[in-house]
Formats: structure tokens, C-alpha cells, sequence
């Protein structure tokens, strides 16, 4: 992969841009391609194209229609898929052995949005109930909520983009996509298979603002109706309190994810599952394991037997179908990973494994024991390789550290004892509980949803194209209606 191929704005009627941004791997450097960046009056044709397809109704595009699209998008998707795995790890790092997976992923994604068209019904609403509602009845239909803004995260290039845009498609929205500027290759490719598949090109535009204040006013403009954010809390958070009035969100944050661990469990599953979910694209997940509570009668088995699983992991190149762990995103986040897990460790943590910085934005697969509770590894999102024991005697204990944190999103317990793992479903403070299963588990077509500083409304293909329609109701009088 040698090329240097640029890719130029994605909007339909604007001009050449003259500047432009590099992607480059993340594990050596190398520059991949270029990317036009775009400036006001960019931002604006942007909105201006996607807010005229909105308002003509006698343009939109027909149910039907938008099934065959989505349909080819799968088939074209399923012969570029070895492509599009490449590109992918190329860009983002990610192993290739899990970004094949994601490819899957990705189709499946496209599949479950049209299904979940094919399925879309409304719920009617009776009429005739009292002398007010005689001789009436109702229609309900469903419409495109409006113009869709979506900013993703580079952590999933493509499947990411998918549960962003394809339930705009399905919904019948103009969609405007701001890909993460270190991933942005994989969203060009994949809304490109769109068009290729008969999306017209301005239904689907992409776009990557020179600056935080284009990207502001592209998110915060009121022509947007609905706002689709992945990333982190902090810009998250800030971007909803700038939305304009009327403009409806979704957000998607992060996590500290716990995990606890009965006595009873059983190590022999649990040890595997929870390296993959601890270690799994460099921990860069945001569901990714990361503390873990145990029952001190196996939490110094456990936590060893984590490191030994760690410790066996191939570290490097994600273009090598050897590679289990690849590089972080950049070289600030590697020296941010090391500097908490050192700090945990000068603050009494024991370092069972890693905390070692590699070459090429690699970092050795970690495990902590015990470290404080107020440690950053402790309180805050790691998104790197790092998972934490703690041990504990009593489990109302566990599971109170468990919920003290203002973020909430997708927990799990371990136990062989389906009483104990009610219990600790029962009150721990997540959206999703796993039982016998690690944090980062997910198929796209479950709720996803961060609750508290985690997220605002609810992920996962139909719940977002739920978000991206309105319910329009038609009131019909006649005296012929009994």
C-alpha cells in the first residue's frame, strides 16, 4: 500500500479545496493518503444541499428504494471485503484479524437497517372512545426526522459510520458525516459504496472541517435536526449545550468498565474472555473491561493468570494476521496510558504485567493489582491496554465501588451461582449487565446506551433510526366511520 491517494471534499457544489490533511498509519507512520479539509463556506453548502433535499418532499426517496440500496451496499461490501479489512487496520491500527471482523460487522449492520425498515410499524391510535372521537380513525406514518449530522470516533472506522448513516438512509434522511480525523479513509470507502449502490451523492456527503469552529458551526447550525455524536465525553457534552433550539441528540461517550468476580467463577472461561475484552484493539473500546472486582480468595489467581494471558499476546504490526494487540491511535496516547499506569504504580499498585512503551505507538498489555481508588486507572477511561484487580471480601462493597463513578454504561459479573449473579445484575449501575461474559460484548441490533456523563439516548441500529424518524399522525372524519 504504497499509493498516496487523495480524497477531495465530499460536497456536492463545492469548490477545490487548497488544503488538506495527511492519514497516516499509526503503527509506522507511514503516509496513507490526503484528505481536503473543508472551511465556512464549505460547511454551509453542506447544509445547504442536505437542507433542500429535506424540503423538497416530492424528492424524498421512496421506502422501496432505500431497501435497494442497502441491499446492494451489502453486496458491494461483501466484494470489497478484504479491501476494506486492510484499509481499515492500515488507517486505524486496529489488528487485521478483528478488523475482518468488523467488516462482517459492517454488513451485518447494513443488513439489520433494512430489516429493521422492512419491520418499521406505528402503533395506532384509537379513535371512536368517546363522543368527541365518533366517525374518525387514524393513519400513522413515519418520516425523516430531518437533516442528520453525524460525528464519529476512529476506534471502528466503518462500522461506526454504518450505525451512523445507514439508519439515516433508512430513515430517508440527508446525512452529513465528520469521520475522526485519523480514521477518516474508511467512512470515504464506505459512504462510496452507498453512491455505488444508487444513494444520489448528495444524500450522503462527508466532510472534515479545517477547524474545532467549523465543526461547531456544522453541528450547531439550525438547520441540523438530529445530531449523531461517538467520541468523547467532554466534546460530547459541550457540542449538546451548543445544539440549536430544536435539534434533537444522540451521544455516545465512554466508560470505566467493571467487572465482578464471585468465588465461584469459573477461571477457565473468565481468564480468556476477559483478556480479549480488556485487550482487544489496545483496550481503545468504550466498553473496554477495565476494573475488575474479585473475590480475594482468587483475585491474586485471577490477576496472575490475566498477566500470563497478556504476556502471551502478539504486540505490533495490524496488517499481520499474527497481530493480537496493535498500536494506539497517536503518540500522545501512548505516553497518556504510560503515565497513568506509572503513576498508579509509585501510588502502590503492583504490576503484575506490561507497562512497557514498544516502538511504533505499541504498549504491553498491562494488568494492575490493587491500586487506589482514586488513581486515574481507577476513575477515569483508560482506552489502553490496562485492566485492574481489586480484591474485596464483601460483595455490597464490591459492587458499591463498582457504581461510584459518574459513568455508566455496560458492566458484567462472573459467577457460577445464578442467585449471585441476579443479585449483582440487580444492582449494578449499567445499562447492560453481562453474565459470564465480558463488558465489551455487543451484536448491533441490542441497546447500547451510556448512561449519566456516558451518553444521552440509546445506540444500536433500531433504536437510532427510531431517532431519526418522526410519527406523523392523519385524522380522517367521515360519518361513514362507525
Amino acid at each position: 500500500m504504497t499509493d498516496i491517494q487523495h480524497f477531495p471534499l465530499s460536497i456536492v457544489g463545492a469548490k477545490v479545496s487548497e488544503q488538506q490533511i495527511d492519514v497516516s498509519s499509526p503503527f509506522d507512520g507511514q503516509l496513507i493518503a490526503t484528505v481536503a479539509t473543508a472551511d465556512g463556506d464549505d460547511v454551509n453548502q453542506a447544509l445547504e444541499t442536505a437542507h433542500a433535499l429535506f424540503d423538497n418532499r416530492d424528492g424524498w426517496l421512496s421506502v422501496e428504494r432505500r431497501l435497494a440500496i442497502l441491499e446492494r451496499a451489502m453486496e458491494i461490501m461483501t466484494e470489497q471485503a478484504e479491501e476494506l479489512a486492510i484499509g481499515s487496520a492500515h488507517e486505524g491500527g486496529k489488528p487485521l484479524l478483528d478488523s475482518k471482523v468488523e467488516i462482517v460487522r459492517c454488513i451485518d449492520s447494513i443488513r439489520i437497517c433494512a430489516d429493521a425498515l422492512r419491520n418499521d410499524t406505528c402503533k395506532p391510535v384509537p379513535m371512536g372512545l368517546n363522543p368527541a372521537s365518533q366517525h374518525r380513525f387514524t393513519i400513522m406514518n413515519k418520516e425523516p426526522i430531518g437533516v442528520v449530522v453525524a460525528v464519529s470516533a476512529f476506534n471502528h472506522p466503518l462500522n461506526l459510520i454504518a450505525h451512523q448513516v445507514g439508519p439515516a438512509i433508512a430513515a430517508g434522511c440527508p446525512v452529513i458525516v465528520k469521520p475522526a480525523e485519523n480514521t477518516p479513509l474508511s467512512c470515504f470507502r464506505l459512504v462510496e459504496i452507498f453512491h455505488q449502490a444508487g444513494l444520489p451523492e448528495a444524500w450522503c456527503q462527508v466532510i472534515l472541517p479545517k477547524s474545532h469552529q467549523h465543526s461547531e458551526a456544522l453541528v450547531t447550525d439550525p438547520r441540523v435536526a438530529f445530531f449523531s455524536f461517538i467520541g468523547s465525553a467532554r466534546v460530547g457534552w459541550y457540542l449538546r449545550s451548543k445544539l440549536a433550539p430544536g435539534t434533537r441528540c444522540a451521544l455516545e461517550h465512554g466508560g470505566v468498565a467493571p467487572v465482578i468476580m464471585a468465588a465461584d467463577a469459573n477461571l477457565d472461561t473468565a481468564i480468556p474472555a476477559l483478556a480479549k475484552g480488556g485487550f482487544y484493539h489496545a483496550g481503545q473500546v468504550c466498553v473496554s473491561v477495565q476494573r475488575i472486582y474479585v473475590h480475594e480468595s482468587i483475585a491474586r489467581d485471577v490477576a496472575e493468570r490475566l498477566a500470563s494471558a497478556g504476556n502471551k499476546m502478539v504486540v505490533g504490526d495490524p496488517l499481520s494476521d499474527q497481530t493480537e494487540v496493535g498500536p494506539l491511535i497517536r503518540p500522545s496516547e501512548v505516553e497518556r496510558v504510560d503515565s497513568w499506569v506509572q503513576q498508579a504504580v509509585d501510588a502502590g499498585a503492583e504490576l503484575l504485567s506490561g507497562g512497557q512503551i514498544l516502538p511504533n505507538n505499541c504498549y504491553t498489555p498491562t494488568v494492575l493489582f490493587n491500586p487506589p481508588a482514586d488513581s486515574n486507572v481507577s476513575v477515569s477511561e483508560i482506552f489502553g491496554p490496562v485492566v485492574c484487580v481489586y480484591p474485596f471480601s464483601d460483595l455490597d462493597q464490591a459492587i458499591a465501588s463498582a457504581n461510584s463513578l459518574d459513568v455508566a454504561f455496560q458492566a458484567s459479573v462472573y459467577s457460577d451461582n445464578i442467585d449471585t449473579a441476579m443479585y449483582v445484575s440487580d444492582r449494578l449501575d449499567a445499562s447492560a449487565v453481562m453474565v459470564n461474559e465480558h463488558t465489551a460484548f455487543r451484536v448491533d441490533w441490542m441497546p447500547f446506551a451510556g448512561l449519566r456523563q456516558s451518553g444521552l439516548g440509546t445506540g444500536g441500529i433500531p433504536y437510532t433510526l427510531e431517532d431519526m424518524q418522526v410519527e406523523k399522525m392523519i385524522v380522517i372524519t367521515s360519518k361513514a366511520i362507525r
